[in-house]
C-alpha cells in the first residue's frame, strides 16, 4: 500500500535580485500537519520532487500560535498565516509564494520594513517617559476599551497590506494596519495628547486619501480586526481636524 503524500509548488528566489522560479516538493503525509511543519520536513531533507538535492527553503516564523505575525505568506493564492494553515484543509498541490507587497529577501522570507516605517510615521505608540513612577494611568470607559482591545490584536503580519490593491510599488499608501493603529492610540487617554499629530500624518500623501475602499483588508485579516470601521472613523476625525487647522482651534472634540 502506497504512503499518502503531500505535493507543494513553492515560488523560490535566491536573493532580492534573482529571478523567481518554481520548485516542487513531495513529502510524506502526517495527521494534523500545518504548512510550517511541512516546511520543516522539507528543510530536514531538501530534495525536490525530481529527486535532486537543493538548498533548504527559507521562511520566517516565531510563535507558531498566530500571535507574532512572522510566518505570513501567500498560500493557494491567499495571504495568510502559515502556522494556522492546516494541510487537511488545503487543496493540493499546495502553492506557496512570498507576499509581493514587500521586497523578497529569499524564497518565502520578505522584508516588512516599510510597514514598520509607516507605524513610525503615524507615531503608533504612547510617548511617555518610562523612567519615573507615574502612578496609575487614566481609566478608559468599558465600551471604548472593548473595541480598542479588538484593534490591539494587530500583530503586524502584513496580510492586510498584501490583500489591499492600493498598497503597491506605485503607490505611497501606508495601508490599513497603520491607519487602524492611529485610531487605537488616539483613543487611549494618554495617547490622545498626540492625536492631532497622528491625524495630520495620515492627511498627507500616502494616508487616507489613497484608500480605495476595496475592503479586502477586513476580509483577509487573520484577527478579524474591523479595519474598514477604523478607516471610516478616521475619515470623520481628519475632516474635523482639517476644520480645526483652518480655524486655528486647539479644542478637543
Amino acid at each position: 500500500m502506497s504512503q499518502k503524500t503531500i505535493r507543494f509548488i513553492i515560488t523560490r528566489q535566491a536573493d532580492p535580485e534573482s529571478t523567481p522560479f518554481k520548485d516542487e516538493f513531495v513529502i510524506p503525509y502526517r495527521e494534523n500537519m500545518n504548512v510550517i511543519s511541512a516546511l520543516m520536513e522539507m528543510r530536514r531533507n531538501p530534495i525536490n520532487a525530481s529527486g535532486k538535492k537543493t538548498t533548504p527553503i527559507t521562511w520566517d516564523m516565531s510563535c507558531l500560535e498566530e500571535v507574532c505575525g512572522a510566518c505570513s505568506m501567500t498560500i493557494n493564492g491567499k495571504p495568510r498565516q502559515s502556522c494556522t494553515a492546516l494541510i487537511d484543509q488545503l487543496e493540493q498541490p499546495i502553492r506557496l509564494e512570498p507576499m509581493r507587497t514587500f521586497p523578497v529577501i529569499r524564497d518565502l522570507l520578505v522584508d516588512r520594513t516599510k510597514m514598520f516605517e509607516s507605524l513610525k510615521k503615524v507615531k503608533a505608540w504612547i510617548p511617555i517617559d518610562g523612567t519615573f513612577d507615574l502612578g496609575p494611568g487614566p481609566r478608559m470607559a468599558e465600551g471604548k476599551r472593548q473595541w480598542a482591545y479588538e484593534l490591539s490584536k494587530c500583530m503586524t503580519c502584513g496580510v492586510c497590506l498584501e490583500a489591499c490593491p492600493n498598497v503597491n510599488s506605485k503607490s505611497p499608501f501606508i495601508g490599513p494596519a497603520p491607519l487602524s493603529q492611529v485610531r487605537l492610540f488616539n483613543a487611549h487617554p494618554t495617547g490622545a495628547m498626540n492625536k492631532a499629530e497622528r491625524l495630520e500624518a495620515i492627511m498627507d500623501d500616502g494616508g487616507l486619501s489613497n484608500c480605495g475602499n476595496s475592503q479586502n483588508c477586513v476580509q483577509a485579516c487573520p484577527k478579524g480586526i474591523p479595519l474598514t470601521t477604523s478607516i471610516a472613523a478616521l475619515n470623520r476625525d481628519t475632516t474635523i481636524q482639517s476644520f480645526k487647522n483652518f480655524f486655528g482651534s486647539d479644542n478637543n472634540y
